[in-house]
């Protein structure tokens, strides 16, 4: 899945790169009014801009979206905090989010803030994948946060993050 991304973020370069060109060649050649101009040169930086973070977040880089519901942990990576540099820490996990009771082909890496918390639970869940019980986990806002829900931004609602064995599945019997 990757070649084809990273093929896919190129031919967007030159589909923008062309047009870049093409507002040039407009600016150069035309007599329209220099706010006409400007619009066009804002209108396609923009466009850019929004087209270039958009495609960031489906090659690879870690999303800051809410976790899925249900999921189940592939790897996890602490970076801790560091307060002498000023770092905040981050944990990347691993996913594959599960959709009617099945883990979807195509996993995702997301960010979360560093919590000392979290970095246990997600350590031991890790631990106990690695000794061969696939982990699955499970996001529920936490309680009590005071204030309207709905005017707090979006993906900024904190999560309670819990594992548990994902169960074997049976065989038939014959």
């Amino acid at each position: 899945m990757i070649p084809a991304v990273s093929s896919q973020l190129l031919l967007l370069v030159i589909v923008y790169a062309m047009l870049a060109f093409l507002l040039l060649v407009l600016c150069l050649a035309t007599r329209w009014r220099w706010w006409v101009k400007a619009g066009g040169v804002v209108l396609v930086t923009g466009f850019y801009l929004l087209a270039h973070g958009t495609f960031l977040g489906m090659a690879g880089w870690p999303s800051d979206d809410r976790l899925p519901e249900r999921f189940v942990l592939l790897a996890a990576v602490f970076d801790e905090p560091s307060p002498a540099r000023g770092h905040a820490g981050a944990i990347y996990i691993w996913v594959n989010p599960m959709k009617d009771n099945q883990p979807l082909a195509m996993p995702r890496v997301h960010r979360l803030p560093y919590e000392k918390d979290l970095h246990r639970i997600l350590g031991d869940g890790i631990k106990k994948a690695r000794d061969g019980n696939t982990q699955m986990g499970s996001t529920e806002p936490i309680r009590g946060q005071g204030g309207f829900s709905w005017l707090r931004p979006p993906g900024n609602d904190k999560l309670q993050i819990k594992l548990s064995d994902l169960p074997r599945a049976q065989l038939p019997e014959k």
